[in-house]
């Protein structure tokens, strides 16, 4: 999954946790891979992420905070973050989709970036 708003490029890829998951309690755990690309002339600052996460049963959560994985990583033009987090459901297939807050370093002007809606499939739902 791929989304870009106001020059930012953010793309999504996500792993089933096997070895972190018990379907029999059902206890599914994913990791996502996050990778912020910034497209601008002027370097970037990640403020904050707002997150829902959506399970198959319909129950939605949401998830604010500072930054990521405990940073508020500074972007230069051109350049790309990665991290990479995680996420249990309490069913096999699920969603999430959310925005950052970021602050343009040269302007002090703060806008929000979407990210992408993208879904999260455990394989022994795919047999």
């Amino acid at each position: 999954m791929k989304k870009v708003t106001e020059g930012i490029t953010i793309s999504v890829e996500t792993f089933f946790q096997p070895d972190y998951s018990n379907p029999l309690g059902h206890e599914f755990m994913f990791a996502y891979r996050i990778t912020i690309e910034n497209e601008n002339v002027f370097p970037i600052k990640l403020l904050r992420r707002h997150w829902y996460v959506v399970d198959a049963n319909g129950l939605k959560r949401e998830i604010e905070g500072e930054g990521v994985v405990g940073m508020q990583p500074i972007i230069a033009a051109g350049e790309r973050y990665q991290y990479v987090s995680g996420c249990n459901l309490r069913t096999e297939m699920g969603k999430m989709y959310g925005t950052y807050l970021m602050e343009n370093l040269m302007t002090k002007r703060v806008f929000e970036v979407k990210i992408p809606e993208f879904q999260m499939i455990a394989p022994l739902k795919l047999n």
